[in-house]
C-alpha cells in the first residue's frame, strides 16, 4: 500500500488531501484500473465544533479549505452564524484527480491544487479560486515558466474594458490582486498567485487565474520550480479504491455552486444523476466489484454533491 502522510504546517490547519487514485472526466479507459490493494491516502476527514465568533469562512481558511467546499459539506449550517457548539464537517480528505501524479494538478472540478514534490515527500493540496463565467481557466498540459516574488500586475485589455478605472500598472503592495507571489504558466496570461482578497479562494470569481490563500502560496512558492509540469483538469466526480473499499466523491456543478453561495442550498438535482461518463467511471474503477456496488449510495452521493468521499463497495461482496 502506498500511503501519503501529512506534512502540512500547523499554521495552515492541516493538510488537505485524501483517498486514492481516481478519475472523473472522460479519460481513456486504459487510465482507470480496479486496483483493490494500492491506495494513495493523504489526510483524513475531520470535524470541528464552532465557537460563538466563528463563521464557516474563518473555519475554512484555518483548515486550508475553500469556502464553497466548506458549505457544500455542511448543508443547512448558516455560514455566517453557525452558532456556538455546532459540529461541522471539515472536508480535509480528497480523492486524487485522474492525471499524472507529478508536478502540479489543478482540478477545477473540486477547486483544489495538488502538488507532488520530487522524491519521497508526500503530495500537498490546497484550495484555489478560479475563473468565473466568461473567464474560464484553460484545460490541458503546460508548465511553470517563471516565478516572481512581489509581482507587478499589468491588467490585460479585457480586464481594463470591464474595469476602465484600473491603472495600467499595479505595483507590489496591498492593492495588488496577485498578492506577494506569482507563478506564471505556459498558457499566456495565466498565473497561480496569492491574493489580497482571500474570501475568493474556493470560489469562481477570478478572471481565469488560479488564486491561493496568501499562506498557501508562500509555503509552496520555493518548492515549485520553473519547468514543473502542470496539468489542468475539470473532474467534479472522482472514484478510487482505498484499502479494499471503493469510494466516490462528487462536487457541485457550477450552477449549483452559484445557488449554494446565494441560498445555502444546491438547488434541484438532475432527475438521473448517473450520466454516461460517471457510469463508465464507476464501471471501470469498480472492476469485478461492479456487480455489488451500492447504487442507492451512488445516487445519494451524486445528488448531495457534498465533496466528501463516500464508500460505495468493498473488494468482496457482503455476506448479507
Amino acid at each position: 500500500m502506498v500511503t501519503y502522510g501529512s506534512h502540512w504546517r500547523s499554521w495552515c490547519g492541516g493538510v488537505i488531501l485524501a483517498l486514492g487514485l481516481l478519475c472523473a472526466a472522460p479519460p481513456p479507459a486504459a487510465a482507470l484500473e480496479a486496483d483493490h490493494t494500492t491506495s494513495a491516502i493523504v489526510g483524513e476527514m475531520r470535524s470541528y465544533t464552532t465557537f460563538y465568533e466563528d463563521t464557516l469562512l474563518d473555519v475554512a481558511r484555518d483548515n486550508s479549505l475553500g469556502y464553497t467546499e466548506m458549505i457544500a459539506a455542511n448543508p443547512g449550517v448558516d455560514p455566517w452564524l453557525p452558532g456556538e457548539g455546532t459540529k461541522v464537517v471539515l472536508p480535509t480528505g480528497h480523492l486524487l484527480p485522474n492525471a499524472p501524479h507529478k508536478g502540479l494538478i489543478i482540478n477545477l472540478g473540486d477547486q483544489r491544487l495538488y502538488f507532488f514534490p520530487r522524491g519521497d515527500e508526500p503530495p500537498i493540496s490546497v484550495p484555489i479560486g478560479t475563473g468565473r463565467e466568461g473567464w474560464n481557466t484553460p484545460l490541458g498540459s503546460t508548465s511553470v515558466v517563471r516565478k516572481q516574488h512581489r509581482p507587478t500586475w499589468y491588467p490585460g485589455p479585457a480586464v481594463r474594458a470591464e474595469q476602465p478605472d484600473l491603472p495600467r500598472v499595479v505595483t507590489p503592495g496591498p492593492n495588488n490582486p496577485l498578492g506577494e507571489y506569482a507563478i506564471y504558466l505556459g498558457f499566456p496570461g495565466y498565473l497561480v498567485h496569492g491574493t489580497n482578497r482571500p474570501w475568493g479562494v474556493g470560489r469562481r470569481v477570478s478572471h481565469g487565474c488560479i488564486r491561493l490563500y496568501p499562506e498557501d502560496i508562500a509555503h509552496l512558492f520555493d518548492k515549485i520550480r520553473v519547468g514543473t509540469p502542470v496539468t489542468i483538469v475539470d473532474q467534479k466526480v472522482k472514484a478510487g479504491w482505498v484499502d479494499g473499499v471503493l469510494y466516490l466523491e462528487a462536487h457541485p456543478e457550477p450552477a449549483q455552486i452559484f445557488a449554494l453561495e446565494e441560498t445555502g442550498a444546491l438547488g434541484l438535482a438532475p432527475v438521473d444523476p448517473i450520466d454516461d461518463v460517471t457510469m463508465e467511471l464507476i464501471r471501470v474503477t469498480a472492476g469485478d466489484a461492479f456487480s455489488w456496488v451500492d447504487w442507492g449510495l451512488i445516487k445519494q452521493t451524486l445528488s448531495q454533491r457534498s465533496g466528501t468521499p463516500v464508500p460505495i463497495a468493498n473488494a468482496e461482496p457482503s455476506a448479507d
